[in-house]
């Protein structure tokens, strides 16, 4: 970013505004006011606009959200209409509205099988939280009651709410807010390529897989498989470093949840809406979910919208619990919201965006191997769909670490940030994940900018 005294007057003032009156996400606010935000403007396809006139290509679709890339006239005409038409009432006084109506049958027509019910909320984070609390209310349908222990992985991230970051494996999370709450349990996340770090040797995947798997049947039995209510997982672990499991790994894991009647919830906030080449992760890794999450791509972003799906075991017991449901939100089911996630499911399904993805996704994995191949700070390329993630490592050849995790990646991301690019680092993982309508021209750009940072990185660090 420029120094400030070259700045516009707007964006100097801004930035003032910014440092005195708002407290950003995830983010140190004492080094953010020093150095000054980076004000976006407006977008259009898959690029940004600053407040200087800097164009910025959006590698990471806000935070893994706008599926149909930025400025869909369909989606603001349609949130225009609704807000014209209804622009609010909600859900509690034994009233519905056209659009959330509308929105629940076409998700099920999409949903996984079984999947026939859906709640609405706000965010992931209040979809995951919803979702303990309807797992912990039907075990207590089925006089089940001392069922109440959470399962999730090491890595994993569900959300920022008192329940959900409790689920979050991401460990930096906790320690602010006195977290895990009671009740919540980690086991091993399907992180291959850090297995040899962890002392397991150069295992192959799918043994690997199985022996996370075995690890998880383990933690169970030390636990009590009577006192586990579920297990919580994205299909491919996101915010964790695009973690994806080896194909041994979800036929295991799914025969130990059926094992000990574990209920399986899966968290698609990320693996939603086309990301990985079908509508929802748990048709790309064969997964059956007795409760699933949805946010994100539900709108692409264009409004803040989430669902709650259950599968028929936990939708038949709560739909037909014959007493009232004490749950729900004052924007449950916005009508302006699911206008546009209505609207946002209509295109994507017109337009074939789902089945784009497997093309244009295996394009982003191809040009990315084929750019960085040989670089010595690149230890390993993973995708699928559009995601993909690149490690980088000291070593290619050994998957062995950076000392200080965070510190090259930041360094890269800062790189990307420069040349307009936007990528996102997790530890010193690199990853993308671009609207599902970029095009090929637009793939070689992000890839061309994504190689200058890595070069650049390599060579800072006595590597090139």
């Amino acid at each position: 970013m420029s120094n400030p005294s070259s700045l516009h007057n707007q964006t100097q003032q801004w930035r003032a505004l910014d440092a005195a009156h708002h407290i950003h996400p995830f983010s140190d606010t004492a080094a953010l006011n020093k150095e000054g935000v980076r004000v976006i403007t407006r977008a259009d396809g898959v690029y940004l606009w600053d407040s200087e006139g800097h164009k910025i290509l959006d590698g990471m679709s806000g935070l893994w959200c706008v599926q149909l890339g930025y400025g869909n006239k369909e989606l603001a005409e349609a949130g225009y209409e609704a807000l014209k038409t209804l622009p609010y009432y909600n859900h509690f006084f034994k009233t519905s509205n056209p659009y959330t109506i509308e929105l629940a049958a076409k998700l099920a027509s999409v949903l996984p099988d079984g999947h026939e019910r859906v709640l609405f909320a706000n965010s992931g984070s209040e979809a995951n939280d919803s979702a303990l609390k309807l797992i912990r209310y039907y075990w207590n349908l089925k006089g089940k009651p001392e069922k109440k222990i959470h399962l999730s992985r090491d890595y994993a991230y569900h959300g920022v709410t008192f329940a959900a970051a409790s689920l979050s494996g991401l460990t930096p999370m906790h320690p602010q807010f006195d977290l895990p709450l009671p009740g919540f349990e980690k086991v091993p996340g399907p992180y291959w390529f850090g297995a040899k770090a962890a002392g397991h040797g150069d295992i192959d995947a799918d043994e690997f897989g199985e022996l996370i798997a075995k690890k998880m049947e383990e933690r169970i039995v030390e636990i009590g498989p009577d006192r586990i209510a579920s297990f919580s997982a994205e299909p491919v672990q996101g915010a964790g470093g695009l973690i994806f499991p080896p194909e041994s790994y979800w036929p295991a894991v799914q025969k130990i949840c059926r094992k000990y009647d574990i209920l399986v919830h899966l968290d698609e906030v990320i693996t939603g809406f086309g990301r990985v080449g079908e509508w929802f992760g748990a048709q790309a890794y064969k997964i059956a979910p007795d409760i699933m999450t949805m946010a994100k791509g539900l709108s692409s972003g264009y409004q803040p919208i989430s669902a709650i799906s259950l599968g028929s075991r936990m939708g038949e017991a709560i739909s037909n619990s014959n007493e009232e449901l004490v749950h729900g939100y004052t924007y449950s089911g916005h009508p302006v919201a699911s206008a546009v996630a209505l609207k946002n499911l209509e295109v994507m399904e017109r337009d074939g965006l789902v089945a784009r993805v497997n093309s244009i996704g295996p394009y982003l994995q191809r040009s990315m191997r084929e750019a960085l191949a040989g670089n010595p700070i690149v230890g390993e390329i993973r995708g699928k769909g559009l995601l993909c993630a690149i490690e980088l490592v000291p070593d290619g050849k050994e998957r062995a670490f950076f000392p200080d995790p965070g510190n090259v990646g930041t360094h890269c991301r800062n790189y990307c940030f420069n040349s307009g690019l936007i990528m996102r680092a997790i530890r010193d993982t690199m990853v993308c994940a671009p609207p599902l309508t970029i095009t090929e021209a637009e793939v070689d750009e992000l890839v061309a900018k994504a190689k200058d940072a890595i070069d650049r990185t390599a060579k800072d660090f006595g590597k090139a």
